[in-house]
């Protein structure tokens, strides 16, 4: 059931999916377990590759990002999913469904997408911040809180959401540091908190982090004062990975956050269908906030909406064929939609 359709031009799979992070494996497993032919084209970017281990993932945490897309992969092959190796830089509509064209020149058809290409956090521009991501420049406390307890941890300041981002790092660490860096002053309830909460401020701009033996060191200010820390919080910008919906159409909203825009994102429904129709997003693209598990949730659900969505096409199908003369054409449409590569020719 779940075997693509040639239609004597192409083959045709009934989903596409692009992006083989946690919300396209989930996506693509859920179709697959529908009966679904579905091609999942990963350009092996995954967002947390440089993280150790995925967390609050219930029953999977700490499990290496890579170690959890390998098993995710292999249950997708379980259910008569393919793969398909590199980066989709285009759509288009294509009769009913839409082609899809890669970077080397590919191009596959589908009838619907999924697309869940993630986001790329744009870092802030300080020398020495961008090899230490991942290890001890973070962003989430929530993925990485736990493992950088009760060491010294720095936030550096660089919008308005960097006060709440030190209060709440405050609660692994009782040494937690504000570097005002180049955000605005906090205001006097603002700075009373802080006090409160036991968070020094510190004023003046980073200018660089120093390591030893690859490890955060310091952070040194433009008074040349080097101030001792172990781990860096950093506020990201979210910056969604649309090219390809860019080209149907789809461009990026910006993402608020306390009156802050700290990113952007792909507008959509609660299943993940956006304007476009037959084009469903799922993950980071459409939700820059969620962990992994939210993104995996959230491909479940976009994946049981295709599903729903191609039923309701099915179904159209066979009752105008059921309701008016017998043509080949009907005859074949029908074949191709309930017997895949096992229908009869006429």
């Amino acid at each position: 059931m779940n075997s693509a359709v040639e239609d004597g031009r192409r083959e045709i799979h009934d989903v596409v999916v692009i992006g083989g992070g946690a919300a396209g494996l989930s996506g693509a497993l859920t179709l697959g377990r529908a009966r679904r032919s579905v091609l999942v084209i990963d350009a092996g970017e995954p967002r947390n590759a440089p993280a150790h281990g995925v967390h609050a993932y219930l029953g999977r945490e700490g499990v290496a990002p890579g170690e959890l897309l390998a098993t995710g992969r292999a249950e997708v092959l379980g259910y008569g999913g393919q793969f398909l190796s590199g980066t989709a830089t285009g759509a288009e509509r294509d009769g009913d469904g839409f082609r899809v064209r890669l970077a080397d020149g590919q191009e596959v058809r589908a009838r619907r997408l999924l697309v869940t290409t993630g986001l790329v956090d744009e870092l802030p521009d300080v020398p020495g911040l961008a090899g230490l991501w991942g290890s001890d420049v973070l962003h989430c406390p929530y993925c990485h809180g736990w493992e950088v307890r009760d060491r010294a941890i720095g936030v550096l300041g660089t919008g308005p959401l960097a006060v709440h981002q030190a209060l709440l790092w405050r609660q692994w660490s009782d040494d937690v540091t504000l570097f005002l860096h180049t955000m605005d002053d906090p205001d006097d309830q603002q700075y009373e908190e802080l006090a409160a909460r036991g968070v020094r401020v510190v004023v003046g701009e980073v200018t660089a982090l120093e390591t030893r033996e690859g490890r955060l060191h310091g952070v040194r200010l433009a008074s040349g004062t080097l101030m001792p820390r172990q781990v860096l919080a950093v506020a990201t910008k979210l910056v969604a990975r649309a090219g390809v919906l860019g080209s149907l159409g789809l461009e990026p909203a910006d993402l608020e956050m306390a009156g802050a825009v700290i990113g952007s994102h792909i507008p959509a429904d609660a299943t993940g269908a956006t304007e476009v129709p037959g084009v469903w997003v799922a993950g980071n693209v459409a939700s820059p906030l969620d962990q992994v598990v939210v993104a995996a949730a959230a491909g479940v659900r976009a994946g049981a909406a295709i599903n729903a969505d191609l039923i309701a096409e099915e179904t159209r199908r066979a009752v105008r064929a059921r309701l008016e003369p017998f043509s080949a054409q009907l005859e074949r449409e029908v074949c191709e939609v309930v017997l895949g590569d096992r229908r009869h020719g006429l």
